[in-house]
């Protein structure tokens, strides 16, 4: 895949920044690296939910603006990495293609974040970390959970007669 300099100014699709996600967020080491890429995970849910609610399925854009709104939250919880993570993962995002191979990874995504966020918040070493894990499951959870509703929305259009 690269070094991170190599990708750096490179656009990828939905698809493969979230496989990506889900590949930094598995083999990140200490709780600064893990709390990064949770935050890199929210973000990059958020940009993606942004444009689904822009330029996706009609019948989607409402939950995906809820999406958006849920995944900021989670951001904004965490803070901003420090160090900063230079340009989040998400401002790669250059296409979303077919919104249900996009959402099916996403969901996947965002359990895996749950589950670190979970791991974190139980060896939280102070009061304050523990809450802001507590507060960014329950955004990732929700997260989640609107990203199924919007799968089955589609689901539900592809069995409705044209």
């Amino acid at each position: 895949m690269g070094s991170a300099s190599d990708r750096r100014g490179q656009r990828m699709d939905a698809v493969r920044l979230i496989v990506t996600s889900r590949h930094a967020l598995a083999v990140s080491g200490d709780v600064r690296e893990l709390l990064t890429e949770v935050w890199q995970a929210l973000a990059l849910v958020e940009a993606i939910g942004s444009r689904l609610a822009v330029a996706g399925p009609p019948e989607l854009r409402g939950d995906a603006l809820g999406l958006t709104e849920l995944a900021g939250r989670g951001c904004a919880v965490l803070g901003t990495p420090d160090p900063p993570p230079g340009e989040p993962r998400a401002a790669h995002l250059t296409e979303l293609g077919d919104p249900r191979p996009v959402l099916m990874h996403l969901g996947g995504l965002l359990g895996e974040v749950g589950i670190a966020l979970v791991g974190l918040a139980c060896s939280a070493e102070d009061e304050s970390t523990y809450w802001q894990c507590m507060e960014a499951i329950d955004a990732a959870d929700e997260s989640r959970d609107r990203t199924q509703k919007m799968l089955q929305t589609l689901t539900t259009r592809e069995r409705e007669p044209s």
